[in-house]
């Protein structure tokens, strides 16, 4: 997981490394000759507050039992399958778009989480976790004293 603060001003060099990230991504995302028309990826959202991360996963028809998480030298993997709904098909269906299969995404944590207290939730098909951060990484109030 790599996170990018935005910048309050706009250089030519930031088109470049913009440009070189979603290129980076289409070539990552690519499907290969390996891999089946109907993969599919579930969308992620990572929120930084004071306190920690907050990472949300879209898992439309998955139940909590069809994803795995974890954790191994601090990359975070969320994994599972979404199977396909066995049933009786017109034949008079023209067109759809459903994507079933197996997902896997990784996200390389920073060193300031405390990887021992993340926690997930799991509900309505998506996924929350909630990655603490470390204490010494929290941002805190210094009073000035009087003199």
């Amino acid at each position: 997981m790599t996170l990018v603060r935005c910048q309050p001003y706009h250089s030519p060099l930031m088109g470049m490394v913009t440009m070189k990230r979603m290129m980076d991504r289409f070539f990552n995302e690519f499907p290969t000759d390996d891999a089946p028309e109907n993969v599919w990826s579930p969308r992620i959202e990572v929120v930084e507050t004071d306190s920690g991360f907050e990472v949300t996963a879209e898992l439309p028809g998955l139940e909590r039992e069809d994803v795995k998480i974890e954790l191994q030298n601090n990359i975070l993997t969320l994994s599972g399958e979404k199977k396909s709904v066995e049933e009786k098909r017109e034949p008079n269906v023209h067109f759809c778009e459903r994507a079933y299969g197996k997902f896997s995404r990784s996200f390389q944590l920073p060193a300031l989480v405390n990887t021992g207290g993340i926690k997930a939730s799991f509900k309505n098909g998506v996924l929350t976790l909630n990655l603490p951060k470390e204490e010494q990484a929290k941002p805190r109030q210094i009073e000035i004293q009087a003199s």
